[in-house]
């Protein structure tokens, strides 16, 4: 993860992480050791890995995905997408920033009118939010969805040729000057 995305990362996690304690998805005791491992695990430089509710659902099982998403959706009143059956728009795609997606585990995957439409397993983190609001400009409607989706959205995005970085142009000569 580049240095200009990690203090994002790191706010994004540790603001989810108190919002899971502050819904009673997840104890406190639990959430310091997540934030332990999350630590080690920033030095590794494996954007994949850097979820604090990674660690918590899947390294630790103090927290099912599952159980996430029903809060979402009955206490939040976030919908649901699966990127998998989803035709992300080649407009959505193609200014897509990678880092930022990778640190906020979300992506901006349509638009409708002024309306952004945002997936992320984040939204109970308010640097998520917030920072989206911001970059997006306009309204967004907000949907649940899980890491895996992410990351495979994500990665397939990434490993698409047609967002492989253009090489750079060869010099064009510049002409002799005529005397």
């Amino acid at each position: 993860m580049s240095k200009e995305h990690r203090p994002l990362m790191m706010r994004a996690n540790r603001l989810l992480g108190a919002a899971l304690v502050e819904h009673n998805l997840v104890k406190i005791e639990n959430l310091e050791t997540a934030n332990e491992k999350l630590i080690e695990i920033v030095a590794t430089d494996q954007p994949r890995q850097c979820t604090i509710l990674g660690l918590l659902a899947y390294d630790m099982k103090v927290l099912k995905e599952d159980e996430l998403l029903h809060h979402l959706v009955e206490s939040e009143g976030v919908g649901l997408v699966d990127l998998r059956d989803y035709d992300v728009p080649e407009e959505a795609r193609k200014n897509l920033d990678l880092g930022a997606c990778w640190a906020t585990w979300s992506v901006p995957f349509d638009r409708e009118e002024e309306f952004h439409f945002v997936a992320t397993a984040y939204y109970l983190s308010p640097a998520v939010r917030a920072y989206w609001e911001k970059q997006l400009g306009g309204p967004i409607l907000w949907f649940g969805t899980t890491l895996e989706g992410i990351a495979d959205y994500l990665e397939k995005h990434s490993n698409d040729p047609a967002n492989a970085p253009k090489p750079a142009a060869p010099a064009t000569p510049v002409p002799a000057a005529v005397k």
